[in-house]
């Protein structure tokens, strides 16, 4: 668990807050800027909005009279605001805490890659973490992959699922699945060879080697430089078979990389992407209605 002490500086993080949602403009964010718009930044709703919180509880914070935020919440405001790792971690000492678990600074996204996510609300596209940690997901990638960010533990690692989850493999066709598991063997050792042998990599396989038969075999094969096909064929379960191509960019500073999925104009999968797209939206909408107006 994280550690708390009593150097919680509200003021501090107040003014902290302010200022960071100032800097903040609504093209960082994907957001029209409107005609109506007269203080700079974004307005605290708004940051409230994309930190998942609700906007009274942000203007305490920002007020300095705030109850002392989680880590959890503390790490939600950090990818709220787009803070850079060390803005990161001077919001976390401001908030109490000495320093973030190191899964919450693992799911950091890097400010780059969120301000391309933000252009990419209807497209398909998740960022991934050094490890096949699901970071963030657009509502259309919800839709076609499933719900890929609640994992804890060793489970957030789709390698860690792909070999001990048998409904990792549901979405993804069965002539593939060979090749899948090689491949998540090889950029696993691949990980474990840069990072050493103290390294989380390392760690990871040490689990898979005794509880994965699967994995173990392939580990024994010493397989390097194998790669994803740019071209994945997933099985849905609403909308049945589909052919993605897969664009990847890397963010080397973080280890992280963004997938974007897209299809032939034209094709069945085409039209298939485009469906789940629109599930995708509505569902999404729903959940943000739903943290808005909870049940009371």
């Amino acid at each position: 668990m994280g550690t708390m002490d009593q150097t919680f500086d509200r003021s501090s993080l107040g003014a902290f807050l302010r200022t960071r949602r100032s800097a903040l403009q609504p093209e960082d964010v994907g957001l029209p800027r409107g005609r109506r718009r007269r203080a700079p930044g974004l307005r605290r709703e708004e940051v409230a909005e994309l930190c998942t919180m609700s906007a009274d509880y942000f203007a305490r914070l920002e007020r300095g009279d705030g109850p002392q935020p989680s880590e959890q919440m503390v790490a939600a405001i950090a990818r709220g605001l787009r803070l850079t790792p060390d803005e990161r971690d001077h919001l976390f000492l401001l908030a109490g805490h000495r320093t973030a678990r190191r899964d919450l600074r693992l799911g950091h996204v890097s400010p780059g890659l969120l301000r391309v996510m933000d252009g990419l609300t209807g497209a398909t596209a998740q960022v991934m973490g050094p490890l096949g940690e699901t970071l963030l997901q657009t509502p259309s990638a919800v839709a076609l992959l499933g719900e890929q960010t609640q994992y804890t533990g060793d489970a957030r690692s789709a390698t860690y699922r792909w070999f001990t989850d048998s409904s990792a493999r549901e979405r993804y066709h069965p002539d593939e699945h060979e090749d899948n598991g090689r491949i998540n063997a090889a950029l696993l050792r691949a990980a474990v060879t840069r990072d050493g042998p103290r390294s989380p990599a390392a760690d990871l396989a040490d689990i898979l080697l005794r509880t994965s038969d699967e994995f173990a075999r392939l580990w024994e094969r010493h397989e390097v430089g194998l790669r994803w096909s740019d071209t994945k064929r997933f099985v849905h379960p609403q909308v049945g078979g589909l052919e993605l191509y897969c664009q990847l960019l890397l963010e080397p500073d973080q280890g992280q990389s963004l997938l974007v999925f897209t299809a032939t104009p034209g094709t069945e999968s085409h039209e298939k992407l485009a469906l789940l797209t629109v599930l995708g939206t509505d569902r999404f909408a729903a959940a943000a209605e739903a943290r808005r107006n909870p049940p009371a």
